[in-house]
């Protein structure tokens, strides 16, 4: 008997790479170029995930709308030039284990693995293609296409392209709004503890990991709750 597919959707950020220092770094341009107070690290960290326009809003609720909208092309802007300066796989580099785990999982005929993520689908392609996982992943949901995280856009189009069924499927991630998503998709969700935030942050997920090689036994036991 054929084993039933099961959707395992990653966020990007946090979850699978570290691409902190580029964000400060990118955040703090667009700060500076419009000259408003640069957010404290904590706070730039608590919007990733969330499109541009969402998090501009979140840091500068008081700008202008042209005002946001020019802080996002300078953010958009030297994210890119540094990301290219640096080299995608040096600028945001996967964390320990993380290879070796989506290997192992896609290693699985019944496993399809997928994205779902803040980034645009130029910057996601640049990353995978920075660390040769151009063909990983089946599904690449992106800001481009959708709603910013929370709305459950992403996941829903993730279903429908894999055709798995909600109960065969989970969203792995390291922000509040991954765990929304998931929820508000009706699917399953693991939390990561080394992304931007805390654990506290993350809920009622079904599972929480504080190392990459306990994502697989994490994604098996909750398909099979």
């Amino acid at each position: 008997m054929t084993a039933p597919l099961r959707l395992i959707l990653f966020d990007v950020d946090g979850t699978l790479v570290d691409s902190q220092a580029g964000i400060v770094a990118a955040m703090t341009a667009a700060f500076s170029a419009v000259a408003r107070p640069v957010p404290d690290r904590a706070d730039v960290l608590s919007i990733v995930g969330l499109s541009l326009d969402r998090a501009f809003l979140r840091l500068a609720p008081d700008a202008a709308p042209d005002v946001r909208a020019h802080m996002a092309e300078i953010y958009k802007a030297t994210y890119a030039r540094d990301r290219s300066t640096a080299g995608s796989a040096a600028f945001s580099p996967l964390y320990p284990g993380i290879r070796a785990v989506l290997d192992t999982l896609a290693a699985t005929p019944e496993n399809i693995l997928g994205v779902a993520t803040g980034k645009s689908r130029r910057g996601l392609d640049a990353l995978l293609s920075g660390h040769d996982l151009g063909g990983m992943f089946f599904t690449r949901q992106v800001a481009d296409d959708h709603p910013s995280k929370p709305h459950p856009s992403m996941i829903h189009a993730a279903l429908q392209e894999s055709g798995a069924d909600t109960d065969k499927a989970v969203m792995i991630g390291d922000t509040s709004f991954d765990m929304e998503m998931a929820r508000a998709a009706g699917i399953r969700t693991i939390g990561v503890s080394w992304g931007y935030h805390p654990v506290a942050a993350l809920g009622d997920a079904d599972a929480i990991v504080t190392k990459a090689e306990d994502i697989i036994p994490a994604v098996n036991a909750v398909m099979e709750a």
